[in-house]
């Protein structure tokens, strides 16, 4: 989002100087290196979603970008699978959302679900998505930033925002004068929207998601999901289909204790650590949003058998002994209303004439970039006028 919104802030303002900064030493170390890669068609989301605004043509965007660009794409779809007839009522809601979505989607019974995956299994009915893709986050990350700098954006590696004083912004590389800021800070967009005073409602609740990768015996057609609670962020437990062609499933949810605890002390903040840690013990005591309930069933997913186990309703015939390597965790940066207790299930943007703050750019940001990009720059457009 943030490399994206950079191009395109450059190419409808061409005489402004536009500055990324990162606080790392290189681009995509967090969410947009490590996310899962696949490319949403934007069924799930309501049509009154930002979420659903801009995954439609954002899939299709980055899909027809990969081709242009000829980067690795793996057109594969995804089968979105009942585990009973209970799901059906879910599929229904899919299939309306589709519709008005303008997403293509096919309902299939099971022996078309078969025909489209002969590993899958789904009791009476299901859908197929034949625009979802899998891509290769690093390497599409890397031709956007070849873009931007291409269209004059500069680029400052290994610098951090400290704060901002009138026009000018500290950083840990030393002052920058700017005119106008955009926040697409990911894990600490929220801080730094405090800094200017926007979003103090809200905190970043970070939740680290992992998924296990399959040996070369687990070979699948297509993404296989099943069908999710559309009242809770998370998608399930499912298959991903890699751009490579390897399959792995997951991600786990569970509740991290600071914003990049990848592991166990890695990146540790004590200050981060006691805030975070006191807010998710009252969230445990209180089970605001299904919360404990939601710690305990991940925590559970730690288990290869039982994540296998779980992952074994969609497609019965794997092999827990086939799935032993765990990938590179993720953390996604959550944003949590304090005042109302919620989780926000929907991109969160908010700024004034100074500033323009991304709080909320959970998943299908990823797919959304490109279109949510050009949304961005006509948000600052309007603030700036």
């Amino acid at each position: 989002v943030g490399i994206s919104c950079a191009a395109a802030l450059k190419r409808k303002y061409p005489d402004s100087a536009v500055r990324l900064i990162e606080k790392d030493a290189t681009l995509g170390s967090h969410a947009s290196g490590r996310n899962s890669g696949v490319l949403h068609a934007g069924f799930y989301y309501s049509d009154s979603s930002f979420k659903a605004r801009f995954s439609r043509d954002g899939c299709r965007r980055l899909t027809e970008y990969c081709l242009e660009r000829e980067l690795p794409i793996n057109r594969c779809g995804k089968l979105v699978v009942a585990r009973s007839e209970s799901d059906h009522a879910g599929i229904d809601e899919l299939k309306r959302r589709a519709a008005t979505n303008g997403v293509r989607v096919e309902e299939v019974d099971e022996t078309g679900a078969r025909e489209i995956e002969p590993r899958a299994r789904t009791v009476g009915r299901a859908l197929f998505s034949p625009t979802t893709a899998s891509v290769d986050p690093r390497r599409v990350l890397a031709a956007l930033t070849a873009d931007a700098t291409g269209l004059g954006v500069e680029i400052a590696t290994a610098t951090a925002y400290r704060r901002r004083v009138g026009d000018i912004v500290s950083t840990s590389r030393g002052q920058f004068p700017v005119k106008f800021v955009v926040n697409a800070a990911g894990l600490y967009a929220d801080t730094i929207a405090h800094d200017h005073g926007i979003g103090r409602q809200y905190r970043i609740l970070p939740f680290k998601g992992l998924y296990l990768y399959g040996d070369e015996r687990e070979r699948l057609r297509t993404n296989v999901y099943p069908v999710p609670d559309l009242g809770n962020p998370f998608a399930g437990v499912h298959f991903t289909v890699t751009v490579d062609g390897h399959v792995k499933i997951g991600p786990t949810a569970t509740p991290a204790f600071w914003r990049e605890q990848y592991a166990w002390f890695s990146r540790f903040r004590l200050g981060e650590f006691a805030e975070i840690a006191a807010r998710e013990l009252g969230l445990l005591a209180r089970n605001d949003f299904g919360f404990r309930d939601l710690a305990v069933a991940e925590i559970r997913k730690y288990w290869r058998p039982r994540l296998a186990a779980m992952a074994a309703r969609l497609v019965p015939d794997i092999r827990a002994e086939h799935f032993r390597t765990w990938g590179p965790p993720g953390i996604r940066a959550q944003l949590f209303d304090v005042g109302k207790r919620k989780l926000e299930m929907d991109f969160v943007v908010e700024g004034d004439e100074r500033s323009l703050h991304v709080l909320n750019a959970v998943s299908p940001a990823f797919t959304c970039a490109l279109p949510f990009a050009d949304y961005l720059v006509e948000r600052v457009g309007e603030l700036v006028a």
